[in-house]
């Protein structure tokens, strides 16, 4: 059994059935696993529901970890089917885990790019900033956000991402970078238009 992560808990002890050890796994992935779902779904209520299920169906479940993965990785599996389930219910048209003709290749250069090196540090990294990408992340399709987060944000592997979504490594590696290009054009538009309105204040000033 894989147990490399440096954590407080014993997961032979949780895989054994001992409560204490498993409220110590609660205490230690509960933040990244509500994080997880609100960044997935935009709605704390919803995030609120995955984090609970989660360790409810990990609790339950817990004699089947074998250790060949990561446990976090194995709760970002169980955390992300919670979410997809919601988005299921409430977009039934979507359909995450299926790969389509679009997990290809096939990939067109975005319509605008922006060198962002004009812009002072101050820009790049101001709370209004921070919430123009999160607000680019949400506007991704589910397919994209999903494997975006996971991968750029959560910081799981290619290999990871790929089991958490029951996708092969190549679809991951599509959307990855089908994710990374629309992010990139969205915030090109934005701090175009922030490079804008700068030299027009230098010009009047």
């Amino acid at each position: 059994m894989n147990t490399t992560e440096n954590n407080d808990y014993s997961i032979e002890e949780i895989v054994s059935g001992n409560r204490t050890e498993f409220v110590k796994l609660v205490e230690a992935h509960s933040n990244q696993i509500y994080r997880l779902a609100l960044k997935i779904l935009n709605n704390p209520q919803d995030a609120e529901d995955v984090l609970q299920n989660t360790f409810l169906k990990a609790f339950q479940n817990i004699n089947t970890f074998e250790g060949r993965s990561k446990i976090s990785t194995w709760l970002y599996r169980i955390a992300t089917n919670e979410a997809l389930m919601i988005i299921r219910k409430q977009h039934p048209e979507v359909n995450i885990s299926e790969e389509t003709d679009e997990d290809s290749n096939d990939i067109n250069s975005p319509v605008q790019f922006i060198d962002w090196c004009c812009l002072p540090e101050s820009e790049m990294v101001s709370s209004e900033s921070k919430k123009e990408l999160d607000n680019s992340i949400q506007r991704l399709s589910y397919a994209l956000r999903i494997v975006f987060i996971l991968r750029d944000i959560e910081g799981l592997s290619i290999q990871e991402t790929s089991k958490v979504l029951n996708l092969s490594e190549t679809a991951v590696k599509t959307r990855l970078l089908r994710a990374r290009l629309n992010l990139r054009e969205q915030l090109s538009a934005y701090y175009g238009d922030r490079l804008l309105a700068g030299e027009k204040n230098n010009e009047r000033a």
